[in-house]
């Protein structure tokens, strides 16, 4: 194994000084077995095992893996687990710090030591989602002439960040988010285990709920988390960790939320998803979580005026009003008072009558013009303001609304194409009834229906 984030060095001083590594590192799992959570890509005959050298694969060697996964499930730890159980050759990366340069560097040692020693070479690349195109495009050869066998680790969506021909080449293993009940396990080996706090003290069960609500499914937090608790039990004398002493030490949870990865698209998505379907609370929760992460307010506001005319449109006009104004006001008041006018906007859409009707009537006319289905303007529509256009005979028969009673003239407007074409069915939602009926009465008034 070469030098890499797992280096001997290291290894060797967490041996000499245990205390001297995190607690995460400390307890980071040594063989498959160890591992927490994950159960369904640990099978045997599985391809992480095949990895580690578990069943003779035949002529099928083991094939290139990406390990897909929100931060603190397991990703590096399957890799350190790897690393720690193959006989190959290690080699890791970290797509932040790696280019182009050092991954052909690794693809040339592999070649060496596959043709001079026979030796195969797992290369483990943390975070490939942050490579570009041609730093991915780099690795192709080596994936598809197996020169490396890569696990690459990414929180990122693969098919929106890793380029296809290299997805095409790999096993995409997505990892599960870890259950309270893996954490709990792990909690408990922690304080139990010689690697860890050897039972230097005890973790009653109300800090144990605080310790798994504040680590969202995060291992690398609920153990960063328990270790602080317990430094801070220790310094005052204390041999269990109290739920003060716990919240002292541990001020809040860090929202599990990359505003600047998938992650950013999901909660968004939610948020807009709980609006459209009037849950005020769970359009809050999601407004909290944007916030807490740091969001842009504007990026925020942006969604809700989408929303706004998307879901609501005539079933409550003010919807829009009311977005566009905490739009206005995110931009010139900002953090952290920004945070009560999305708050309000928020609930005035969560809470206002639904309607589609705009949103499907512009896609379904769109998708007229897209098809062909344009034609010509009628000609007593066409502009009759230049010289020549009476020659042109446009204009003539135009029927001048506001001189008829009503002032609603029976004459044709769309083109023959799409002529008695309806685009928008409006609701009997909220407002939108009254424009219902409106639009209604006034389609008969064009058929030349009805009376003044």
């Amino acid at each position: 194994m070469e030098p890499d984030l797992f280096t001997a060095a290291a290894e060797d001083r967490q041996q000499k000084d245990p205390a001297g590594s995190p607690l995460a590192v400390r307890m980071r799992p040594r063989t498959l077995d160890e591992v927490v959570g994950q159960g369904h890509l640990l099978k045997p005959g599985s391809p992480l095992r095949r990895l580690v050298g578990e069943g003779d694969g035949g002529p099928a060697g083991p094939s290139s893996v990406f390990l897909w996964g929100p931060p603190g499930i397991g990703k590096t730890t399957l890799a350190y687990v790897v690393s720690q159980a193959t006989n190959k050759r290690f080699v890791e990366l970290s797509a932040i710090t790696a280019g182009v340069k050092e991954v052909r560097a690794v693809i040339d040692g592999a070649r060496r030591a596959s043709g001079g020693y026979g030796k195969e070479t797992v290369l483990f690349l943390d975070e490939i989602h942050r490579f570009s195109k041609a730093q991915q495009d780099s690795l192709l050869p080596a994936v598809e002439n197996r020169w490396v066998t890569l696990i690459a680790a990414t929180t990122e969506n693969p098919y929106f960040s890793v380029i296809s021909p290299l997805l095409s080449r790999s096993l995409l293993l997505t990892l599960e988010p870890l259950t309270d009940d893996d954490l709990r396990g792990l909690l408990r080996r922690a304080l139990t285990d010689a690697r860890g706090l050897a039972g230097a003290v005890t973790l009653p069960e109300d800090s144990e709920a605080h310790l798994l609500r504040i680590a969202g499914g995060d291992a690398r937090r609920a153990l960063t988390a328990l270790e602080a608790g317990a430094g801070s039990a220790l310094a005052k004398g204390e041999k269990e960790i109290s739920l003060q002493t716990l919240e002292d030490s541990v001020d809040r949870a860090a929202v599990k939320y990359d505003r600047d990865g998938d992650q950013h698209y999901d909660v968004a998505s939610a948020l807009i998803k709980s609006i459209r379907g009037s849950d005020v609370d769970a359009a809050l929760h999601y407004l909290a979580r944007m916030i807490e992460a740091g969001e842009d307010p504007r990026f925020i506001a942006r969604r809700l005026m989408i929303s706004a005319s998307e879901d609501i449109g005539l079933a409550d006009p003010t919807a829009l009003q009311t977005a566009v104004a905490a739009a206005q006001a995110v931009a010139m008041i900002g953090f952290p008072e920004a945070r009560i006018t999305l708050s309000q906007a928020t609930i005035a859409l969560a809470l206002a009558p639904k309607s589609n009707a705009a949103y499907l009537a512009i896609d379904a006319a769109l998708a007229d013009v897209r098809a062909g289905r344009a034609g010509a303007v009628p000609p007593h529509l066409r502009d009759s303001h230049y010289k020549g256009a009476q020659k042109l005979g446009h204009g003539q028969g135009y029927q001048y609304p506001h001189d008829l009673p009503g002032g609603i003239a029976a004459q044709q407007y769309a083109p023959d194409e799409v002529h008695g074409t309806r685009y928008y069915a409006p609701t009997r939602h909220g407002a939108e009834a009254r424009y219902a009926d409106v639009a209604e009465r006034v389609r008969a008034r064009l058929r030349g229906e009805g009376g003044d």
